[in-house]
């Protein structure tokens, strides 16, 4: 399988990320490990997740779907092949939030435990923090690469004019630069990551690593009407995309699958894979069948017409 390069950290990923949040949420740990035994076997090695999975359960307090990542990591004694990425910022508790210089140094020693390893190959701030200076997190950053605990940083959920000053400052005092953006972005999400953030990645050679790939699974297809959104968990976040919009999205999606004979999610994830700016998509699957149709995405050649064609019907 063709790699890609991790912004210009020179670390090589397959181009889809496995999103992380479901472990311990809408999977258990034993499904957990055969989707990721599946992912891995079939020749992807990039895994995204933070610290703050999955504390909106009942009973987790965060942190659950490191700990099974750390366990599946050294149960198959696989750590050197898989590229980790993790998290920090979002609230684990009222005095664990944020992006100052101290909490971040108490917040990764709390991931390398869970995960049970000594390094992480990308630490990203999960949302700004206005609070503190980026002088001060991007301090913390450099002296956690200094001792070899993270490879390289990333941003995530950040604005356009927030990421240029961080890398700025980053250029200004010598420090380490964000090299990879995680933003919301799919085929019915665009507009607010193309209209600033998208020029800025390219310019200066940010890896882009969007969340969100399927629309919180409505680009699966599965969502056609209020009642669909019904048959699941997490149906409900589906509902915002079912406008006059999201119909034509899903109308080019399944003329474009049955011509390739895969799912529309796989078509969602080939459109991405396919842009310019993008190193791996995020996406989860619940089980082998769902995991099968994210990875032929890498597989997917989408003709021009094709590309135009989604591009069309998901202007903005």
């Amino acid at each position: 399988m063709h790699k890609r390069q991790l912004g210009k950290t020179g670390i090589e990923v397959a181009p889809l990320c496995f999103g992380g949040n479901v472990f311990g949420w809408t999977i258990d740990e034993a499904m957990s490990f055969a989707i990721l035994d599946g992912f891995r076997e079939a020749g992807f090695n990039f895994i995204d997740t933070a610290d703050v999975y999955s504390r909106w359960v009942p009973g987790n307090q965060g942190g659950e779907s490191e700990i099974i990542i750390g366990k599946w990591m050294k149960d198959r004694k696989i750590r050197d092949q898989m590229i980790i990425a993790t998290k920090v910022g979002m609230e684990m508790s009222p005095e664990k939030k944020g992006l100052k210089g101290q909490y971040i140094k108490q917040a990764v020693e709390d991931s390398l435990r869970r995960l049970q390893t000594d390094y992480i190959d990308l630490y990203q701030s999960h949302t700004d923090d206005a609070e503190t200076p980026i002088e001060e997190t991007l301090a913390a950053y450099d002296a956690l690469i200094k001792e070899g605990k993270v490879r390289a940083i990333g941003a995530s959920n950040f604005n356009a004019k927030r990421l240029k000053e961080s890398l700025h400052i980053s250029e200004k005092e010598k420090f380490p630069a964000y090299v990879t953006l995680q933003p919301k972005y799919n085929l019915h999400d665009r507009e607010y990551f193309e209209k600033e953030l998208e020029a800025l990645c390219l310019q200066n050679g940010i890896g882009v690593i969007p969340y969100y790939s399927l629309a919180s699974g409505f680009l699966t297809g599965k969502y056609r009407s209020k009642e669909d959104v019904k048959l699941s968990a997490r149906g409900e976040k589906a509902l915002s995309y079912l406008d006059e919009r999201g119909l034509k999205i899903l109308g080019a999606m399944d003329d474009i699958s049955k011509a390739h004979q895969v799912k529309p999610a796989t078509i969602a994830l080939a459109w991405l894979m396919q842009r310019k700016c993008i190193t791996a998509p995020i996406a989860s699957a619940t089980s082998l069948e769902q995991l099968k149709d994210l990875t032929k995405a890498a597989d997917i050649k989408l003709a021009t017409v094709e590309v135009e064609k989604l591009d069309f019907e998901s202007r903005y």
